[in-house]
């Protein structure tokens, strides 16, 4: 069983960053892949990013390649999410994800992930 918990969300204006942090519980983190999904309102859950077990292979929606970067210390069971250059069209929810496949075969489908966190409010202001 994974616990997972979300923060640093809030309110940026447009260009302004926030790095969001996971923390897992379980001494068995380090072998869990992990993503974070976000949900606006009205909306479906999208994918992200994700990063596998290891940290050596990320993955990324188009609509934020090159402005976010997901990285993880397993040392600290945390997982996180730098966001850079923000848009107003990244306002939703934002969720962390645990995969019990370290390597996350489907890492863009929620299906593949068994343990969500709460999720951490992010609002970009025009």
């Amino acid at each position: 069983q994974v616990q997972l918990v979300e923060s640093g969300g809030g309110t940026v204006q447009t260009g302004g960053s926030l790095r969001l942090s996971c923390a897992a519980s379980g001494r068995t983190f380090s072998t869990y892949g992990t993503g974070w999904f976000r949900q606006a309102p009205g909306k479906e859950r999208e994918f992200v990013a994700a990063i596998i077990w290891s940290g050596d292979s990320t993955y990324y929606a188009d609509s934020v390649k090159g402005r976010f970067t997901i990285s993880r210390d397993n040392t600290k069971n945390t997982v996180y999410l730098q966001m850079n250059s923000l848009k107003p069209e990244d306002t939703a929810v934002y969720y962390c994800a645990a995969a019990s496949r370290g390597s996350i075969r489907y890492p863009r489908y929620p299906r593949s992930y068994d343990f969500w966190g709460q999720g951490t409010q992010v609002t970009v202001s025009s």
